[in-house]
């Protein structure tokens, strides 16, 4: 080939390759912008879904807490002590209230409970022993006192005038035939619930409704609002003595739509509603653990497009690399195939996460279906042990000792049985982590009745036991397994309401497994449900949300046994859990 030719060939492969390098130089800047703007929406999102399943999962445990607590003003105000002290003022029985409050406190948790009278003037306190004590402090001036003796109840979180500790106070209002006598309060502090989330990637922390943070993960942000209060906000705090003297001024991070940025940290920001009037969860993600996340991602992605520019040009000129950048795409995919199996790995355990959390609503609104019968199964013996105790008080002043020592002996037997329902209440409500390990069926047959007891016994439906019990032991969580007997229980009295001699008849029959059938002679099953029963949102009540039965049918597949419905040899409807035994 002439020379000249051949300067002329090899100069155009030369503009070729200078052109096709061009065009992939080109190539990738527009994938690097694609890449790095997809790196920042993605990294957005991520955070915005760990902030919401954190400030959804917090708000929860929040909601928990709370609904403990309430309940405890509403058992109180039934208490004929409390009673009687608001009615009499008489010291010494203040005296008494004192150490029974204290003694409750304790073994609540409650920071502080104490009883005001009509006045304003608190006459019994759990604190009575500190320096710090409520008794003979008027609260005359606080709102939760004011709205408890004018609507029967109200809440408000702030600092304690004597204590300077901040805290939310509940406030029931006690009557007496109608007339109102006076306030029982339930002061909570949330330092244990802070402390939980403090140790959180995440920074969480509840609002009032005029934005002050109230309960935080960080301290330093504890008393800031979400943005400046106005006067008349500021006037309505100070006239309640909310926050003392507090300067309230706004947090650190600036706000830019959901960002929030404070110094060189910048974060997603996630609120959901609580329980607690006006209050919401906020929970801040920071944003540059997703963004490098992201970036790296994108930087793999343009990397990517760099090597398979880079391999289309090398095989136009070199076709033997063409082996090696196969095997290179190959390694490529076998790393995306390993992050999409450890991404379905952390799907499935948020999946069980979730239903757990399914599981304690659940069982927290059962709770809230039998919490009258139980406070009715309370006040039985209550009104009991003062009747036994006058009289004992009668018989020691006419000289007979001995009668006297059997209304006490009465009197100790109706505490433990009012002790046995608060504690098997307890424990049905406690979230913990469940626990496969051996369980007593007759421990648990037993703790489902007394749950569901007054409700039975208001129904006039009797309750029949077959099979052999004792020592009989199954592999389950207990707390789990008595959840799925109250489920089946609460449909079977459901069921039962109106029907001419109602019967729920419970048969424990063991081989290998366990089986565990409770029957009713009701009206049974719509067949228009039947087949779905235990279909999620499938019901036949007409109030009913139809999730219980697939959340027991859940919860006895975890302990590798069975839910199943069939007729009831009673003519009503039935159900068989299979449990492995032992």
């Amino acid at each position: 080939m002439p020379k000249a030719l051949d300067d002329s060939h090899g100069s155009g492969a030369r503009r070729r390759l200078i052109w096709a390098s061009g065009l992939a130089l080109a190539l990738l800047a527009l994938i690097a912008v694609v890449a790095f703007g997809w790196a920042r929406d993605h990294a957005r999102a991520a955070a915005d879904i760990a902030a919401e399943q954190q400030a959804r999962s917090a708000a929860s445990r929040f909601a928990g807490e709370l609904q403990k607590f309430r309940l405890l003003p509403l058992v109180l105000i039934e208490y004929p002590d409390a009673h009687a002290v608001l009615a009499s003022g008489d010291t010494a029985a203040a005296m008494r209230m004192n150490s029974k409050l204290e003694l409750l406190a304790d073994r609540t948790d409650a920071a502080v409970i104490y009883l005001i009278a009509r006045d304003g003037r608190t006459i019994a306190a759990s604190n009575w022993r500190t320096p710090q004590s409520f008794v003979g402090q008027n609260y005359g001036f606080r709102p939760y006192f004011r709205d408890a003796m004018a609507k029967g109840g109200a809440e408000l979180f702030a600092l304690g005038t004597v204590s300077g500790r901040p805290g939310l106070y509940i406030a029931r209002r006690i009557e007496e035939n109608g007339r109102p006598l006076g306030v029982i309060v339930v002061k909570v502090e949330f330092d244990r619930l802070e402390a939980e989330w403090a140790r959180q990637p995440l920074t969480t922390f509840v609002t009032d409704d005029h934005g002050v943070v109230i309960i935080t993960s960080r301290p330093d942000w504890r008393f800031r609002t979400l943005a400046p209060l106005d006067e008349k906000a500021r006037a309505e705090i100070r006239s309640a003595l909310q926050f003392g003297n507090l300067p309230l001024k706004p947090l650190p991070p600036t706000r830019d739509g959901a960002t929030w940025t404070g110094g060189e940290v910048r974060y997603r920001e996630a609120s959901v509603a609580t329980p607690m009037a006006g209050a919401r969860l906020h929970a801040f993600q920071p944003l540059a653990p997703a963004e490098a996340s992201a970036n790296a991602t994108a930087r793999t992605a343009l990397l990517i497009a760099f090597i398979l520019l880079a391999a289309l040009l090398i095989w136009i000129f070199r076709a033997r690399e063409k082996q090696r950048l196969q095997e290179e795409a190959r390694h490529m995919l076998e790393v995306e195939v390993a992050a999409r199996t450890a991404d379905l790995v952390d799907a499935n355990r948020r999946f069980r996460s979730a239903r757990e959390e399914l599981a304690q609503a659940s069982r927290l609104g059962t709770i809230g279906q039998i919490t009258a019968g139980v406070a009715h199964e309370i006040n039985q013996p209550v009104a009991a042990i003062r009747g036994f105790a006058e009289n004992a008080g009668t018989f020691l002043d006419r000289g007979e000792p001995a009668r006297a020592r059997d209304n006490i002996g009465t009197i100790v037997s109706l505490t433990e049985r009012i002790a046995a329902i608060i504690a098997e209440l307890r424990t049905f409500a406690r979230r913990s982590t469940p626990a496969l390990g051996p369980v007593e069926i007759a421990v648990v047959i037993d703790g489902a009745l007394l749950l569901v007891g007054d409700r039975i016994r208001e129904n006039g439906v009797a309750v029949e036991r077959t099979g052999e019990v004792a020592g009989l032991r199954c592999i389950a969580d207990r707390v789990r397994l008595e959840q799925i007997l109250v489920n089946l229980l609460q449909n079977a009295l459901d069921a039962l309401t109106g029907a001419p001699d109602p019967l729920i008849r419970i048969e424990v029959a063991a081989d290998s497994d366990i089986a565990i059938k409770v029957s009713d002679n009701g009206p049974g099953i719509a067949p228009d449900v039947a087949d779905n029963l235990f279909t999620p949102f499938v019901t036949g009540k007409s109030d009913g949300l139809g999730l219980g039965l697939g959340i027991a049918r859940d919860i006895a597949r975890e302990f590798g046994g069975t839910l199943d419905g069939l007729a009831s040899p009673l003519g009503g409807a039935a159900f068989v859990l299979k449990v492995p035994r032992a």
